[in-house]
């Protein structure tokens, strides 16, 4: 049985990403092996990915470039892998590679496509198109590898029965984040049909929603008060999830569940719809030609008023659902 060594630190979404590609990738080739280096607090996500073992790393055992080299050297020596498979191509896993290489291994990388989504997020390009998506990336490193793999880009529910609906209103950054007084609105509305579940993280963030609760019948926050994998068992369950473009979006396609996503300053066209997600059910300002400005949502607004996300109605969403 041959044996990969693949590995991508963060982020939370983007390690997600990987699970549906190993998932059917070792379907699809079943003499193969995957060993999937990441941070220890994510194993969750690849519980039931058939011949995938997760290698949890707490990263404040491994600090600085000494800490990174000895990382690499050990699960170099630990695991012998017969291809080596960078998922994040920084500054750390490149130094990762270099060790493999001098040890005579050989190394695939992720080609991110930099120069595409550059020149994507130019607000003055006006032939805006979709870039190749990123779980097709990952794809693609193990294809250079000789291997065959044909993403299905299907949703897979692990359920028979749904209830309630879930929604996730934060985002790591503003121009990714509904104004919080229109998710308070739209919560509003949702809860008189369904229950409605909120996602959260951090102190902040659980405050907020737990106020929400006591304000809205018929909704309870989630936040902060379950594991990761109490979370997807709920998200499993939920007879829709409603996020922003966030890791919220790639843990129901995870388990198989629609997801209506809220987009802002950056836009699917970059390649960060969920697995099985589709573009039907995404709520956008379609009229800005600036957008996307951003490929994470982390570039302060341009126009400086945030009319992407400002200019949706909620009606746009409610209409969607």
């Amino acid at each position: 049985m041959k044996r990969i060594l693949a590995y991508r630190f963060s982020a939370f979404g983007d390690v997600a990403m990987t699970v549906p590609v190993f998932r059917e990738f070792l379907e699809q080739n079943k003499d193969v092996e995957v060993i999937f280096v990441s941070r220890k607090n994510f194993a969750d996500l690849f519980d039931d990915v058939p011949n995938l073992k997760f290698h949890g790393v707490d990263f404040d055992q491994y600090k600085g470039l000494i800490g990174i080299r000895r990382l690499g050297r050990e699960i170099l020596n630990l695991y012998k892998p017969d291809y080596v498979a960078d998922f994040h191509d920084v500054i750390r896993t490149k130094l990762i590679d270099s060790i493999a290489k001098r040890h005579g291994y050989n190394v695939f990388r992720i080609n991110k496509g930099k120069e595409e989504k550059e020149h994507l997020t130019d607000v003055w390009n006006l032939d805006k198109s979709q870039l190749k998506r990123t779980v097709e990336r990952y794809a693609d490193i193990l294809r250079s590898m000789g291997y065959q793999l044909i993403l299905s880009q299907e949703l897979r529910s692990r359920v028979t029965e749904r209830q309630g609906i879930g929604f996730a209103p934060f985002a790591q950054h503003k121009g990714k984040m509904l104004p919080i007084e229109k998710s308070y609105e739209l919560v509003k509305h949702l809860a008189k049909q369904d229950k409605v579940y909120f996602f959260g993280g951090g102190k902040e963030e659980s405050e907020i929603l737990l106020r929400w609760e006591t304000e809205i019948p018929n909704t309870q926050s989630l936040a902060g008060k379950l594991s990761l994998k109490e979370e997807l068992d709920v998200i499993a369950r939920l007879k829709l999830m409603i996020c922003m473009d966030s890791a919220n979006m790639h843990l129901a396609s995870l388990m198989g569940t629609r997801c209506v996503s809220i987009w802002g300053a950056t836009h699917p066209y970059a390649g960060f719809l969920g697995y099985g997600q589709s573009l039907d059910d995404v709520v956008q300002v379609k009229d800005l030609t600036c957008r996307p400005c951003s490929v994470f949502g982390d570039k302060e607004c341009y126009r400086g008023d945030y009319a992407c996300l400002e200019e949706l109605h909620v009606q746009q969403i409610l209409d969607k659902i």
